[in-house]
C-alpha cells in the first residue's frame, strides 16, 4: 500500500483513528508497528505523513499522528517508489466511458482505470450491453464495491486522483455529460471502432494541440453498434480509433486505449 485513502480529517490534535477492516489490514497485512510511517491521503486530496503512534489489539484501534518529518525511510510502510515521490497533478484529467460489460469484466477495468489516473469513470447502458448487467448496478452493494476497488486500487497505486465513478447512463445521457464538459475546456473525444471506417489516429488529431480533458469511449462484449456510432460521432463530438491488429477484449480494449491517450498527452 503506497498511501492510505482516509475518510475523515485528523482531529484538532492531528491524530486519526483507524478500526474495523482498515484496522485488521494494517495489522494482518501490513503487519504495522508503533513507529512505523504512513502516507495518508485526506478528503481534500492533501497527501500528509504519518506516524503509528498507538495500538490497541483489544479494542482494534490504531492511532495516526500527522508528522513533518520522513527523514527515517527504513520505518516506512511502502517499499520502493512512495506516494509522495507521484504525488503531481497530471497535464489532462482523462475519462472513460465504458459500454456496461459483464460485471466481473467492470470491476477489473474500473481498478485498472482508476491505477491509470482516469478522474471519471462513467458506465453507459448499449444496445449489446445484458440485462443481468444493468439489474446488478441497480443493487445499491454492488456500487458499494465498485467504490471499495477504486480505493483499494488507489492506495495500491498511490494515485493522487479521486476517480469518481457514476451510475450506468443511456448513450444520449453519455453524450449530453461530454457535452457539457467540453463546453467550456479545451477537450477531445475518442471512440475505440473495430472497424477502419472514417477512423483516425489520436496522434494526427492531438499533434498540434494541447488538451485540459481527454476521453476514451469502449464498447463492452460484442463491441459498439454502427448506430451507436453514428450517434457518438455525431458533430465530431467523439472522434473514431482503429487500432490495426487483433480484436481486442473490452477489459484489455479500455486499458489499452487510456494508455494510447496518455502516452500522447504526456509527449511534451
Amino acid at each position: 500500500m503506497r498511501q492510505f485513502i482516509s475518510e475523515a480529517f485528523p482531529d484538532k490534535n492531528g491524530y486519526l483513528l483507524i478500526s474495523g477492516k482498515d484496522f485488521k489490514y494494517f495489522r494482518q497485512v501490513l503487519r504495522v508497528r508503533v513507529g512505523d510511517m504512513i502516507s495518508v491521503r485526506l478528503p481534500d486530496g492533501t497527501l500528509q505523513n504519518t506516524t503509528a503512534c498507538e495500538i490497541d489489539d483489544k479494542a482494534k484501534k490504531l492511532t495516526l499522528q500527522i508528522c513533518a518529518s520522513t527523514d527515517i525511510e527504513e520505518k516506512e510502510v511502502t517499499r520502493g517508489v512512495k506516494a509522495a515521490e507521484i504525488n503531481k497533478k497530471l497535464k489532462t484529467e482523462y475519462w472513460l466511458f465504458q459500454f456496461l460489460p459483464k460485471i466481473q469484466k467492470l470491476e477489473q477495468i474500473v481498478k485498472q482505470a482508476v491505477e491509470c489516473g482516469v478522474s471519471v469513470i462513467v458506465p453507459v447502458i448499449g444496445e449489446y450491453t445484458e440485462k443481468s448487467s444493468v439489474l446488478a448496478m441497480d443493487n445499491a452493494g454492488k456500487m458499494e464495491r465498485l467504490n471499495k476497488i477504486i480505493r483499494e486500487a488507489r492506495q495500491q497505486s498511490g494515485s493522487p486522483v479521486d476517480t469518481k465513478l457514476y451510475m450506468p447512463v443511456s448513450l444520449s445521457e453519455a453524450c449530453k455529460l461530454w457535452k457539457e464538459q467540453t463546453a467550456d475546456q479545451k477537450a477531445q473525444g475518442f471512440v475505440l471502432y473495430e472497424r477502419n471506417e472514417k477512423s483516425r489516429t489520436m496522434h494526427s488529431v492531438l499533434s498540434e494541440c494541447q488538451i485540459d480533458v481527454g476521453a476514451v469511449v469502449c464498447g463492452c462484449e460484442g463491441g459498439i453498434s454502427v448506430s451507436e456510432i453514428e450517434k457518438l460521432t455525431e458533430d465530431d463530438l467523439f472522434i473514431p480509433v482503429h487500432f490495426e491488429g487483433n480484436i481486442l477484449r473490452c477489459e484489455t480494449a479500455a486499458l489499452y486505449g487510456m494508455a494510447a491517450l496518455q502516452v500522447i498527452c504526456n509527449k511534451g
